[in-house]
């Protein structure tokens, strides 16, 4: 999977096949990933009303093993991991002692005492480093599993068809209500178990990045192509295509996700990306950042820090990272998302803003694009959120 040409980046099991379909090839955190096939815009509007393929092996997996794993993550995460059942998953942050993002994790607890922390691509080697480090003292392992895992995501509401075609089987276990669970239906948003689909033993998980239902499969790399060409040959019927990182991109911000190195940066506290519900003070012992965190917390509450907000165009020009927010002739914050939206019809972006103009519907907004002030309303986020 992590193959390196005479380019330098890595290749994922699927490069091949990914050349094969045509794909526009882009650099992405060292990785030599698919932008897109053919028309981003039909591959992000095929994931809203059909389903989209994803290769996602850029991802980083680190695996954390033995009797005290739970209470290592309690003290190296922000979140309560060991409250998570054995089949759920958890999204949470690590950050650093003074409370900045390291990174943005899903974290699967795969038994009693493994669990799976899947980092993002730029971030995989820090957070690997920053838990080797503080897994000092605990009766617990850190293992590097990057290369062991290959990851195929299918996205959007034919989704759930697709992989029941296929005859999916799921190890059985119990939801938290204490009901078995055995099959794809009983698999809740959040969970992950391993099972197989068209006979390739994977970890199937609903989860996703892109406002829709959907689920991620993690297999071994040797059996990617194989289970990459089943999915794709049971999703001809219902309108299923392939899909790059392009569209990926505008899933992401058209549900309003925070994208790392964007809207979450170690110069911000969950607090200050308005994340604070990440953060579980209530769970027992310290854990790295507790006390920065909870400064931040009590800034929060007293002097509000910017705030991060939707905005909409009522022109045609799209804002980008980076670009000022304005009113009154006075910047007000910046923008750390921007793109046209298929599904709005319009250009969109997500921003920072002063608190006081971050009021759903706030007048006179605008973002300086180089140098015209392009009007724009502040609306609340998510701007798409799926019909249940």
């Amino acid at each position: 999977m992590s193959s390196t040409e005479s380019t330098g980046l890595r290749h994922t099991a699927l490069d091949a096949l990914h050349r094969s379909l045509g794909a526009t090839m882009t650099d992405f955190a060292g990785w030599d990933m698919p932008l897109r096939y053919g028309s981003e815009r039909d591959e992000h509007n095929a994931v809203r009303t059909k389903a989209g393929l994803f290769d996602l092996s850029h991802m980083g997996e680190i695996t954390v093993t033995g009797p005290a794993a739970a209470a290592f993550l309690n003290f190296a995460l922000v979140g309560n991991i060991a409250s998570v059942g054995v089949g759920r998953a958890r999204y949470t942050m690590i950050c650093q002692a003074d409370g900045g993002i390291l990174d943005d994790l899903i974290v699967y607890r795969l038994a009693e005492t493994e669990y799976m922390i899947v980092a993002n691509a730029s971030n995989a080697q820090v957070v690997l480093d920053a838990l080797t480090e503080r897994v000092a003292g605990f009766d617990a392992e850190v293992r590097d599993d990057r290369d062991a895992y290959a990851l195929i995501a299918v996205q959007g509401p034919e989704s759930p068809g697709i992989l029941k075609s296929l005859s999916p089987k799921v190890s059985t276990s119990l939801d938290q209500g204490g009901a078995p669970i055995a099959d794809l239906d009983g698999l809740k948003y959040y969970a992950g178990l391993p099972g197989t689909v068209a006979g390739v033993p994977a970890l199937i998980a609903r989860t996703g990045y892109t406002g829709e239902d959907g689920f991620e499969l993690f297999v071994k790399p040797e059996h990617a192509v194989e289970l990459w060409q089943a999915l794709t040959k049971a999703g001809e019927g219902v309108g299923l295509v392939p899909c790059g990182l392009s569209c990926r991109d505008t899933l992401r911000l058209e549900a309003g996700m925070p994208l790392y190195g964007q809207e979450l940066t170690t110069s911000l506290t969950p607090f200050d990306a308005g994340l604070g519900r990440v953060v579980k003070f209530e769970k027992e012992g310290d854990f790295v950042g507790r006390a920065a965190l909870e400064e931040a917390a009590a800034r929060a509450e007293t002097n509000p820090p910017r705030v991060l907000v939707g905005l909409v165009a009522e022109g045609r020009r799209v804002p980008r990272a980076g670009y000022p927010v304005v009113a009154g002739g006075e910047v007000i914050g910046e923008v750390t998302s921007g793109a046209p939206s298929p599904t709005l019809g319009k250009p969109i972006a997500m921003a920072y803003v002063d608190a006081a103009h971050s009021a759903p519907g706030t007048a006179g907004i605008a973002v300086d694009i180089r140098g015209s002030h392009e009007p724009y309303e502040v609306v609340a986020l998510p701007f798409y959120k799926r019909q249940k």
